[in-house]
């Protein structure tokens, strides 16, 4: 699909405010109501657009402390340790790399007793290195066109 300047304004928009109405999303963006309407269709039917959710603050709920856990872990590992992780509230997000670790995971705990349970029930699958995070200076932020279109 390809993503013209408008279908950019569009993923802004719902990127800034998932509950935008139609009626706002459409002002926005310079269009009637149905065209804002289908063009929003058509991103989510063509996968561009995969989910609205609602952004928590972990500190809020309990979760003070995030860290980034690598891992190395042997090929016939990684289908059990991905199951596992699933599994596991702490894990935020899960990404397969390149390079030493053949994964980096993103969790939240209660603190660094909760940190270091967490650490130790997954060891049994490879080698970690965790890192605390301290802040985050550049916290995940929307997606905007490459090259600042």
């Amino acid at each position: 699909m390809e993503i013209d300047g408008k279908s950019w304004k569009i993923l802004q928009a719902i990127q800034a405010d998932g509950r935008i109405s139609l009626t706002e999303l459409a002002a926005k963006v310079a269009l009637s109501v149905p065209a804002a309407s289908e063009r929003l269709k058509r991103l989510e039917e063509a996968g561009v657009v995969w989910g609205y959710r609602a952004l928590v603050s972990a500190e809020a709920v309990g979760y003070d402390v995030m860290a980034l856990v690598g891992m190395t872990t042997a090929q016939p590992d990684k289908a059990r340790l991905i199951a596992q992780l699933q599994s596991m509230p702490e894990v935020l997000e899960c990404l397969h790399v390149t390079g030493q670790d053949s994964f980096i995971l993103r969790v939240v705990t209660r603190n660094i007793r909760h940190l270091e349970q967490f650490v130790g029930s997954i060891n049994h699958f490879g080698e970690t290195r965790t890192s605390i995070v301290m802040s985050a200076p550049i916290a995940l932020r929307p997606l905007a066109p490459p090259g600042g279109e």
